[in-house]
């Protein structure tokens, strides 16, 4: 069974799909470009600034699942400049412990809303 995440303290998704779907066991959640829910506007034009927001926005959508950036496991970063790659490193390890998850980050040619970064995770429950 499987069941629709949403939140209040993170997007709505722009187009036909989920935001995130718990899948009992697993949690897979929808690439979060850095929206402020409040605002439906990116923070500022700053990479970090940009980082934190998209995962102040997983982490939101992990706690409507009852999960933690903790229960992480994989994360796919998508980057519109991978000359923001030591940047966003540098915020993306504020947010995660040892052991991290395993990561991909990738240089695309476009983002959702011309967005600098789009974050994905899958989480798992223990």
């Amino acid at each position: 069974m499987k069941k629709k995440l949403s939140s209040p303290n993170a997007p709505a998704a722009i187009g036909p799909y989920s935001p995130g779907i718990d899948a009992g066991s697993t949690v897979y959640l929808s690439g979060q470009i850095p929206i402020d829910p409040a605002t439906g506007e990116f923070p500022s034009d700053d990479i970090g600034e940009l980082t934190a927001q998209c995962f102040k926005n997983i982490s939101a959508l992990l706690g409507e699942a009852g999960l933690t950036l903790a229960d992480v496991v994989r994360v796919n970063v998508f980057l519109a400049d991978i000359a923001d790659f030591a940047a966003v490193n540098a915020v993306y390890a504020t947010f995660f412990e040892e052991p991290y998850p395993a990561r991909s980050c990738y240089q695309v040619a476009a983002l959702p809303k011309n967005a600098k970064i789009e974050i994905e995770v899958t989480a798992v429950r223990s």
